[in-house]
């Protein structure tokens, strides 16, 4: 089973601070479930996201 986490584990495990990543599932802008009053994060779900995010961000660097 994939690993669920927190709205404060994946901000500490993105080094961001919860109130960003509280933003970012409010507004869509990263994969997250709101289970009640509660954040839901997958693991594998965030490290595809940022994955996809991180090259997407530094595709000039990449293509040099």
């Amino acid at each position: 089973m994939d690993e669920i986490m927190t709205l404060e584990e994946v901000a500490k495990y993105l080094k961001l601070k919860p109130q960003t990543i509280y933003i970012w599932a409010q507004d869509g802008k990263i994969p997250a479930a709101k289970l009640g009053k509660e954040w839901r994060f997958k693991k594998n779900m965030i490290d595809k996201w940022f994955n996809e995010h991180f090259e997407e961000k530094f595709l000039k660097f990449l293509e040099e």
